[in-house]
């Protein structure tokens, strides 16, 4: 039998902000991301909203965003 993909995940792990960012307003987490392709763009204004443009290609396929500042 085939064994579950997310058995051999590691839990989710908090980055202590006293240690690593002594100035930050909000604590931070680290993500295990598992997948295709990878993008990084900054988001642009867009009416009341922000927006990315992803490639055409991904049209259709699960994504997920993570914010990283």
């Amino acid at each position: 039998m085939e064994k579950d993909r997310n058995e051999d995940r590691l839990p989710m792990e908090e980055t202590p902000e006293e240690e690593t960012f002594p100035d930050a307003a909000h604590k931070m987490v680290r993500f295990e991301v598992f997948g295709e392709e990878m993008l990084e763009k900054r988001v642009r204004l867009s009416g009341n909203s922000g927006r990315i443009y992803l490639p055409p290609d991904w049209v259709g396929h699960r994504v997920k965003v993570i914010r990283i500042d």
